[in-house]
């Protein structure tokens, strides 16, 4: 499917996706414990050091934020069962509850805006949502 047109809106479209994410930042300030509250609810329990991976951060400062977590009641730090070295970090039901109220946060925010344009339908945001998914879905080497 790479042609120049797809090639130029897909470039369009990351450029589009990440303005979107700052907006959403700048407007509510999620923290880093935000990021991470949201890795492990895509990708469930994980060790710190993997946490620290798939955030792109060092493993002090994911340690450090995992404790905050813990004192907020988020997360729980929980023995892991395939090394009795290391510990896995859980999402807990208070913690999917401030993501939940973290992302309806960020769909109001957009639907407001989308409120102001008379030019789009919900079959344009449904179409939006759709090529999102496809990218984010599409496993890693297919091409």
């Amino acid at each position: 499917m790479s042609t120049p047109d797809t090639e130029h809106l897909s470039g369009d479209l990351t450029v589009q996706a990440a303005r979107l994410v700052r907006l959403v930042r700048r407007e509510h300030a999620p923290s880093a414990g935000t990021r991470v509250l949201s890795i492990l609810d895509e990708l469930g329990p994980l060790g710190v050091s993997a946490l620290a991976q798939v955030d792109r951060c060092s493993q002090p400062t994911m340690t450090g934020l995992v404790h905050q977590l813990v004192d907020q009641g988020w997360v729980t730090k929980e023995p892991n069962p395939t090394d009795a070295r290391g510990s896995l970090v859980v999402l807990t039901d208070a913690g999917r509850a401030e993501l939940r109220r973290i992302r309806r946060l960020s769909a109001a925010l957009v639907s407001e805006r989308l409120a102001r344009r008379t030019d789009l339908t919900p079959d344009d945001l449904a179409t939006a949502v759709a090529v999102l998914q496809a990218v984010v879905e599409t496993p890693e080497g297919i091409a």
